[in-house]
């Protein structure tokens, strides 16, 4: 064998791997369009998922507070705590198995009451725009998912959903392997339901009062 072939199956090798997560999101993507909520459960990694929703919202909730730099730190660790307990009953109600197929299907979950996702945004008078999801008709359209993907070492892969949107209208999608299997791990909200998010949380907090 000619020594130059090995650096050749290599590179074949690594990017025949860095193709298998695309898989599959391909196979989450058709379950999402089937509203399939077996496949997801047995996807998903429900724990961490749940993890990372409750920090994003915790972390919305402290930005919507303006929660001041020059605070106590006594002061600022209570409202840490405050916003993470408020967060923890509304993660819990989006980390299902169908309110995550709800969630990829079009970037906003529908069964949670956050308001009217048509009304335009505060001080923006301008309609929203539509708000596309998890969705792959066919292989070819993987292929803007895979150029707008981020590989994080050998196990993780971090996706922008839908892959032309701004970063602002994207929720990224990260999915570990984990044995054999690619699993959805993490899916970060976009910028405009995270504020949603916090604004119920604020008026929880104010009912609390």
């Amino acid at each position: 064998m000619r020594w130059w072939l090995i650096p050749l199956v290599l590179a074949f090798g690594w990017f025949a791997f860095t193709l298998t997560p695309f898989w599959a999101l391909y196979d989450l993507a058709r379950a999402v369009q089937a509203h399939d909520a077996g496949y997801v459960d047995r996807h998903v990694n429900f724990r961490t998922l749940r993890l990372s929703i409750i920090r994003q919202a915790a972390a919305a909730a402290q930005i919507q507070g303006s929660d001041p730099a020059d605070a106590e730190p006594r002061e600022r660790q209570r409202l840490t705590d405050a916003a993470v307990a408020l967060a923890i009953p509304l993660a819990e109600t989006l980390v299902t198995p169908q309110t995550v197929v709800d969630l990829l299907d079009d970037g906003w979950p529908q069964s949670i009451d956050l308001g009217d996702r048509s009304l335009p945004e505060v001080g923006n008078s301008a309609p929203r725009l539509a708000r596309p999801g998890l969705r792959v008709e066919n292989l070819g359209r993987l292929i803007p998912f895979y150029f707008g993907s981020e590989m994080r070492g050998f196990r993780t892969v971090v996706i922008g959903v839908p892959p032309e949107a701004p970063r602002a209208r994207q929720f990224r999608v990260r999915l570990r392997l984990r044995g054999w299997t690619w699993r959805l791990v993490d899916i970060e909200l976009t910028q405009e339901l995270r504020e949603r998010i916090a604004q119920r949380l604020s008026r929880a907090a104010a009912r609390a009062r």
